[in-house]
C-alpha cells in the first residue's frame, strides 16, 4: 500500500471512529498532497506526486509544528503548543522510523564513501546521496554540519 493510500484508510477511519483533533491533522496532511499535486502539474510534471514528494511534505509540515511548538511556549501559551506536538504524533505515524545519532553518522560516512568526495566541495553530492535513500528518515538540517565536519 502506497503512503497516499495509507492516508486515505486513517483518515476514512479517523472520520468513523469520530477522532476529531486526528481527522482535523489528517485532512491537512491531505490539503498540502493535493498542493503539491496541483503544482506538480502546473510543472508539467506526473499527475500525483510519489512516496518520496509525500515524505518531504509530512517532514516539512513536522518542522513547522515544532517551530509554532516553541513560539507558542516562548509566549506563553503552552495549551496551542500542546495542540502542535499532539499533530506532529499523527503526522509521525506515517513517516518512517527516525535513525538514530549513530545511523546517521553511519549513513554519513557511507554517503561520502559512495560520492567519492574528499573536500567541501563535494558536500552537495553527499547531501544528493543522503536525501535520495534517508528522506523522511533524518533532519537534514542538523545532518549538513556533521558532513562538513567530516569533509574537513
Amino acid at each position: 500500500m502506497s503512503l497516499r493510500e495509507g492516508l486515505q484508510t486513517a483518515l476514512k477511519e479517523a472520520m468513523r471512529a469520530k477522532a476529531a483533533d486526528r481527522l482535523s491533522t489528517l485532512r491537512l496532511i491531505s490539503a498540502a498532497i493535493k498542493d503539491r499535486d496541483i503544482a506538480s502539474r502546473g510543472e508539467g510534471g506526473p499527475e500525483m506526486v510519489g512516496d518520496e514528494a509525500i515524505l518531504a511534505i509530512l517532514g516539512k509540515m513536522v518542522k513547522q509544528r515544532h517551530e509554532s511548538a516553541r513560539a507558542y511556549e516562548a509566549g506563553g501559551r503552552p495549551e496551542l503548543a500542546q495542540k502542535e506536538l499532539a499533530e506532529i504524533t499523527v503526522i509521525e505515524d506515517f513517516l518512517p522510523r527516525q535513525l538514530t545519532g549513530d545511523e546517521v553518522e553511519t549513513a554519513i560516512k557511507a554517503a561520502i564513501a559512495e560520492a567519492g568526495a574528499g573536500s567541501l566541495r563535494d558536500m552537495g553530492k553527499v547531501m544528493a546521496v543522503l536525501k535520495g535513500k534517508y528522506t523522511g528518515q533524518m533532519d537534514f538540517g542538523s545532518v549538513g554540519p556533521k558532513v562538513k565536519e567530516l569533509l574537513a
